[in-house]
C-alpha cells in the first residue's frame, strides 16, 4: 500500500537565504515571517568554545574578514560584517550601533544561542534542524557543546506526544553517534550527497530514522523515498528552490523540503 504523506513541512535553508544573507538573524526572521515550518542552520565552534551559525570552514566567503573560523574567538567574529557581501551598499563593518537593530541583525555573526532564543520566543511552534560540520579540529567538543546548549533550552527531551522541535543533521555518521550517546531522545538525520549501495534499500544506520538526501540523489534514485518510508523512516530533501523541483519531490511524498525560498515554496504547496 502506498504511504499517504501530508503536505511536506518547509524548512528554511540557512534562513530565507534567497532574500537575506545566509545565517544572519535577519534571514531567520524573514523565514519566520514567511511562514516556514522550520529553520536550518550549520554550526561551528569558535576558539573560545561558542557555537556560531556559519557554513564554511573559513569566513572569507560570507564576511568582511579572512581566516579559519575555529582559530577565531567570538569577539573577533563580532568585528566582522556577515551581511553586506549579500547586499551591496548595505551598512558595513563600521556601522555605529545607535539602535539600528535591523541593520545589526543583517550584519552581525549569529550565535546558536541567539537563534535558539529567537525560536523559543516565536509565537508559533517552529522546528530547528542543526547541522554539525566536520571534519573539525575540535572533534567531539562540537557535539558536547551543542547538547549542553540544547539542554539549557529544554530541547533534549521532547514533550510527550509532540514532535521533537529540534534535530541534528550531519554527513558524519560518527557525529550522529556522539549525539545518540549524549542525548538519545534527539532525532538525527544522515545527510547524503550520494547514495551508497548499503543504503539503497532504505535501511539507515542504527538509531537514525531520517534520511537527508540531496535533490540530485532523489533525481537519480526516486524509489529511495518509498523504501525509507517502508522502514518507518522519513526523508528530508535539500536544497529545493525551483517550482518544478518542489513539485517533483512532493510527488515522491517527501516529509520535509529544505529550501532557500520558503515563501515561494509554501506558495507552490498552496499554503
Amino acid at each position: 500500500m502506498r504511504r499517504v504523506t501530508p503536505t511536506p513541512r518547509v524548512v528554511a535553508h540557512r534562513g530565507a537565504s534567497d532574500d537575506e544573507a545566509e545565517h544572519t538573524l535577519a534571514a531567520y526572521q524573514r523565514a519566520l515571517a514567511d511562514g516556514a515550518d522550520g529553520l536550518e542552520c550549520d554550526v561551528r565552534l569558535t576558539r573560545d568554545g561558542v557555537l556560531v551559525c556559519v557554513h564554511d570552514r573559513r569566513v572569507d566567503r560570507t564576511s568582511s574578514g579572512r581566516g579559519v573560523l575555529s582559530t577565531l574567538e567570538l569577539a573577533d567574529l563580532e568585528e566582522l560584517d556577515f551581511g553586506s557581501w549579500r547586499s551591496p551598499g548595505a551598512p558595513g563593518r563600521n556601522l555605529v550601533d545607535d539602535g539600528e537593530e535591523v541593520d545589526r541583525d543583517r550584519t552581525r555573526v549569529l550565535t546558536l544561542e541567539r537563534l535558539l532564543a529567537t525560536v523559543s520566543d516565536s509565537a508559533r511552534s517552529v522546528e530547528l534542524a542543526i547541522e554539525t560540520k566536520h571534519p573539525t579540529r575540535y572533534a567531539g567538543l562540537v557535539e558536547l557543546a551543542l547538547i549542553e546548549l540544547l539542554a539549557r533550552f529544554g530541547l533534549t527531551r521532547p514533550a510527550a506526544g509532540r514532535r521533537p522541535s529540534v534535530r541534528v543533521m550531519s554527513f558524519s555518521a560518527l557525529s550522529l553517534r556522539r549525539i545518540h550517546g549524549l542525548a538519545p531522545a534527539v532525532p538525527t538525520v544522515l545527510l547524503l550527497k550520494r547514495l551508497p549501495l548499503r543504503y539503497r534499500d532504505g535501511v539507515l544506520p542504527q538509531r537514525i530514522r531520517i534520511a537527508g538526501p540531496s535533490l540530485r540523489v532523489l533525481r537519480a534514485h526516486p524509489g529511495f523515498v518509498a523504501r525509507v518510508h517502508a522502514t518507518g523512516g522519513e526523508v528530508h530533501v535539500w536544497t529545493v528552490d525551483e517550482v518544478a523541483d518542489v513539485q517533483y519531490v512532493v510527488g515522491l511524498a517527501v516529509d520535509v523540503v529544505i529550501t532557500n525560498r520558503p515563501r515561494a515554496t509554501l506558495a507552490v504547496l498552496g499554503r
